[in-house]
């Protein structure tokens, strides 16, 4: 967007300066109209077509829809998979359109292109493990008695009970938490479905059994931390010393590593894997969807219904009839 404009000769100076300073707010409201996260991932992508486009002397802006057509079939045969290949088309668009300049992924060329890639390659998505009862009850019992041993012992139980993803996991301030008689009320800020920053509350009961509570479990965690602001699971070094936020990847190491030791395998789990495991274990525990999509926020059923696939395989099986 550009900051020029045309002013009447009888226009003061204040009200020119008031154009431009408009003008760069809009800029700012153009930005905040997308998350961090995807800003970085588009700015990613991005640079990754700008790459490709000087290394075989193409422009990348404006790019030719032919050019935008080859470097999706060049993604394709580099067996990076469709949603990285869409995820570089919304990149290029975008880039386009904070330019002023008319998007060419919108043209015909790299739309069939796009197409037959999802056709030719599918787009069955790479999906972790859920984590059931079962198996979260062995990591939790599994892991060492240690300061770091309780942060995760209570990062495991809070992300499962709560359904959280791993970056709200490594979001959460000690501001979010407020604890009442029957739990503890989690305040999610800013979700990835919630790009406008309302946030979303979630309830944490207290549970039967004590050594698998997420609310006491999550007590204990914050007095022996011994921290009573900043991140509720700061990265915690060798020597048993904090040291600022863990990062969503930790959250995701800290589920494998704590699947490594109950002897699975751990290429089979991830941070979304406590999110998966709750609406699954919900589903066949007989919860109804809306009151399991309350806890975990989603807005789609389909979403949702990928979500507990495995619970659904099994629930209303036809062969249980024979």
């Amino acid at each position: 967007m550009s900051n020029t404009y045309i002013v009447k000769p009888d226009s003061s100076a204040a009200l020119a300066t008031e154009l431009e300073d408009l003008a760069d707010q809009t800029k700012d409201f153009i930005k905040a109209s997308k998350s961090k996260a995807t800003r970085t991932a588009y700015r990613s992508d991005f640079d990754a077509f700008a790459s490709w486009c000087r290394e075989h002397v193409l422009m990348s802006i404006p790019a030719r829809p032919e050019t935008v057509a080859m470097y999706a079939a060049h993604m394709a045969r580099e067996e990076l998979g469709v949603s990285s290949v869409q995820r570089a088309m919304a990149a290029i668009s975008q880039a386009h359109r904070m330019a002023g300049i008319e998007s060419p992924t919108q043209t015909s060329v790299v739309k069939e292109t796009v197409r037959g890639i999802r056709r030719s390659l599918g787009v069955k998505p790479n999906k972790k493990d859920p984590v059931t009862i079962d198996e979260l009850r062995q990591m939790v019992a599994t892991r060492p008695q240690t300061l770091l041993g309780l942060r995760d012992r209570a990062l495991l139980l809070l992300g499962f009970s709560g359904a959280f993803r791993r970056s709200e996991l490594a979001a959460l301030d000690h501001a979010d938490l407020d604890f009442v008689a029957e739990g503890v009320v989690v305040t999610v800020r800013r979700g990835k479905t919630d790009q406008e920053g309302e946030g979303l509350e979630k309830a944490i009961p207290y549970a039967i059994d004590k050594t698998m509570c997420p609310v006491l479990t999550l007590r204990s965690w914050l007095d022996a931390a011994g921290t009573s602001d900043g991140p509720v699971f700061p990265s915690i070094d060798r020597g048993e010393n904090l040291s600022g936020r863990m990062s969503d990847r930790a959250v995701a190491r800290t589920v494998q590593r704590a699947a490594k030791r109950v002897g699975l395998d751990p290429s089979r789990f991830a941070g979304h894997s406590l999110r998966a495991g709750f609406a699954t274990s919900a589903i066949l525990a007989g919860k109804s969807e809306a009151d399991t999509m309350r806890q975990t926020g989603h807005r789609s059923i389909a979403v949702f219904r990928g979500y507990v696939r495995v619970a659904n395989l099994w629930k209303s099986n036809a062969s249980k009839l024979l």
